[in-house]
Formats: C-alpha cells, structure tokens, sequence
C-alpha cells in the first residue's frame, strides 16, 4: 500500500535527514564535536530509544518498513532467513520510507549501507531499488572503507586506497552536493560504515584517542552469573590479554567514529550554506548496540541487554527543542511514521511505529507507548555457542526488561534498582508481576499493524 499525501497547498514541507550509524552504542557523544555540537545541544536527544532486533539486517529492515521483525520475516543477516536476499524476495522494496516519500513528492536518497549481502546473488550489482532517486550503495569490501565498489545510480565505480577514497569522506562529499541541489524537498538516508569492525579510521584519525580506556560499568566482566541462562553462564571472566584488546577495539571504534563525526559536519555546513539548515530535520542513530566487556562479552551484539537494545537517537529542526532529553519510550520502528508525518503524508496501514513529532515538539500524549518489543533469531540448525545468546524476546519497560527464551530460560531485571543488569531475578519476583510481563510480551510478539500501538500501552 502506498502512503497517502496530505495536503500539498499548506506550509513548505522541510528536508528530512536519517544518519544511522553501524553498531554503536548509547554513549556519552560529547566526544565527537560535530555530533555534539550540531545534534545534541542544538536538539533533542531520546534517553530511552531501542531496536527491535540487536543484528544489523532486521534491524534495518524495521528502519526502511516501520515493522517488528516477526512481521518483516527478515530474521537474520544472511539469505533465506535474511539478509537483502530475504528483504527482495518477499517484496518488501516495494514500500519502504523511500517509496512513501518519494511518493509525496519528495527526491530521496540512499548513501552508503543498505542491507547486509545486498546485492548478493539475488540481484545484479547494478540494481536500485524502488523509491531512490539517488543511490550511492557499496557492493563489494562493505566494511573496509577503502578498495570498495559502489553501486552509483546503476554504474559501479571501483575506489582505491587513497586517503581521499575514505569511505566516510566519499559519502560526506555526495549527500552534500545532495543536501545543496536547490530543489526540494528531499529525504536523505546516509549510513556510514563506522565503527562497525574492523572500524578503520580515516589516516588523519589514526593516532586520536591514544589514551582512551573502554568504559567500565558495574557490568563490566560481570562477577556474578549464577543466576543467568546457561549461554551466559558459560562464559569465563575476562582475562588481562582481553580487557587489552577491548580497549584497543574501543579506541579503533572512536577513531571510525570521527569519520563519522566529520560527515555530520560536512552535511550540516553543506546546508548552511546553501541556506536550508533552518528547514530541515536531522536524525542521529545506529542499527544495535556493541558489547566492549560487558556481562563477560569481550565484543559482539545480539543479546537482550542495554548494551545491545539500547541505542542513540538525536533529532534538531523546526520546532524540536534544544538541549533536551525526553525519557519517552521509542523504537526504530518509529522512525518512519514520523518521517511521514513530517513530510505531511501517513505511514501505510501495515507500518507498527508511532510518530515521534508529538514528543519531539514538546507535547505529552495522552496515549503513549509503554513498552518495546526485541526479537532475535538463529537460523535453522545454529549450533549454541557459549557467549552467543539462543534466540529470544524481549519486553523493555520503563522500569523492566523480561525475557524469554527459545530453549526455556527467562531473565528479569528490575531496572530502578538494577540498572546494570546484574541481578535476574525472575524466580524471585511475585508471580503476578512476571504473569503480567509474560503476556504482554506474547501480545506485542503476535500484534501487526495497528494492534501494536495498542499492545505497547499495555
């Protein structure tokens, strides 16, 4: 179903931007001064915004669908279960935020990741998909940021090892000649590499955060685990040689991440200076979490825990306040309803997010959502892995995160008392209570459409 235009003789529509970052946690992003600077202090930063799956793939696909992922059936990163392949054989290009927007009368672009194993075998090199006007998407060394082929609007251009092929810079160089084209409006959804690993930085990067120690929790090589499922428990604590190389990969990860950091800068002076700052909406996010030590887990995502669920979101435009935090709960599923609203059209009748523009504005709805569903899943046959979670679903509360797993086990975490999450303490918990989670979980596991903004008030 395509998305419905509003009324096109109101007010100017603005200029909507999407940058979504690749594997990188809730963190303090003073760090990174354009971030920081341009984003937080000029908007509104959520304090309590999660994916609905912690792998790359499903989560991406619930950006571009406005879906939990048990409705989207892109349940891993790899073909058939996911991956592009499942993502472009079940049809789900065909309405996507780029389509919707497109559709309302707005030129769209797509720079840098798309979904993971895109084009794969399914389609050729030179294929984009429906809804981009513009398409600048690597095909070949994804992660490398350099020696990469990118799919430019149907021609592949190959490019080398040179500083100025920097994926990061490349892309910053597009989506501002972009953002500076004087029709609009346009919607731009740019999705750098960093700090995905191996989280190459750029060469003037290289000895930055020399220093730099990985932050350590209370969760950090978590000392207790007898309460915790058997994956969890299996996994030794941290040795001298690890805590090394967890705060070396942390330092490579903040290093990618001032790539990162740069193109923000370069987009947002591009539209300073071609006059449209004050007309558009920049969005500032990630696809999942990462785990540096936390619970034991010297790198990775996928699990149920803050580290992995619990990601950035910043917004600045017209009429978002800034230097404020909103504790309002979100997803990524929001992300296209609001993007529709914003661009004065709806989201189609399957999409299963809110729109974030009341809370963004300053409003208090009187119906808001009170909860956020994870999934995750293994593909037929995965074989269990101490350190690597069995699939799962999760609940996240304000104050609660109940999980139940495939193979049987649960956690609970009481999080006003427990926020590290150290504490399972399912089986001590009034039964009630876990009753209570229990089934809203199972509700919000089976919602489609429209019956998910009444199961997360739940």
């Amino acid at each position: 179903m395509r998305s419905v235009p509003a009324d096109a003789g109101a007010k100017p529509r603005p200029n909507i931007i999407l940058v979504v970052a690749d594997d990188l946690e809730a963190s303090d992003l003073s760090a990174f001064p354009n971030i920081y600077s341009q984003l937080v202090r000029q908007g509104t930063a959520f304090e309590r915004y999660f994916v609905t799956d912690s792998w790359c793939c499903p989560s991406r696909a619930s950006i571009l669908r406005s879906q939990y992922v048990h409705s989207h059936g892109v349940y891993t990163n790899t073909a058939p279960e996911g991956g592009f392949g499942r993502f472009h054989a079940s049809g789900l290009e065909s309405s996507t935020i780029g389509t919707w927007l497109k559709a309302a009368g707005y030129r769209t672009a797509l720079m840098g990741k798309y979904l993971n194993h895109y084009p794969g075998r399914a389609v050729p090199p030179t294929y984009v998909p429906p809804g981009w006007d513009e398409w600048h998407v690597p095909v070949r060394r994804l992660y490398a940021e350099y020696g990469y082929t990118l799919n430019e609007n149907g021609t592949l251009r190959a490019y080398g090892h040179e500083a100025a092929d920097y994926l990061s810079d490349v892309l910053a160089a597009k989506a501002a000649a972009f953002v500076s084209d004087p029709r609009q409006p346009f919607f731009l959804y740019l999705a750098p590499i960093g700090p995905h690993q191996p989280a190459n930085p750029a060469p003037r990067h290289a000895d930055a955060f020399a220093d730099a120690q990985a932050p350590r929790p209370p969760s950090f090589d978590q000392a207790n685990v007898e309460a915790e499922p058997e994956w969890l428990r299996a996994v030794p604590r941290l040795r001298d040689g690890q805590v090394a190389r967890i705060d070396e990969r942390y330092r490579t990860r903040m290093r990618s991440m001032l790539g990162v950091d740069d193109l923000v800068g370069t987009v947002v002076g591009a539209l300073g200076r071609s006059g449209r700052l004050a007309d558009t909406y920049l969005f500032f996010t990630s696809d999942n979490g990462f785990h540096l030590g936390t619970h034991r887990l010297a790198l990775g995502k996928t699990t149920p825990f803050e580290e992995s669920i619990r990601v950035p979101l910043v917004a600045r435009g017209p009429g978002i306040a800034a230097g404020r935090t909103v504790t309002a709960m979100a997803a990524t599923v929001d992300l296209g309803p609001t993007f529709a609203e914003l661009a004065g059209t709806r989201a189609p009748d399957f999409a299963e997010g809110r729109s974030l523009v009341p809370v963004l504005t300053g409003g208090t709805p009187s119906q808001w959502r009170k909860n956020v569903l994870v999934e995750f899943y293994r593909p037929p046959g995965w074989t269990p892995v101490p350190g690597e979670a069995p699939p799962y679903r999760a609940l996240r509360t304000a104050d609660h995160t109940y999980v139940e797993y495939a193979r049987g086990e649960r956690q609970l975490y009481d999080l006003t008392a427990d926020p590290y999450q150290l504490d399972n303490v399912v089986g001590r918990t009034p039964a009630e209570v876990v009753d209570r989670l229990a089934r809203t979980l199972h509700e919000m596991a089976v919602c489609s459409g429209a019956s998910c903004r009444v199961a997360d008030t739940r």
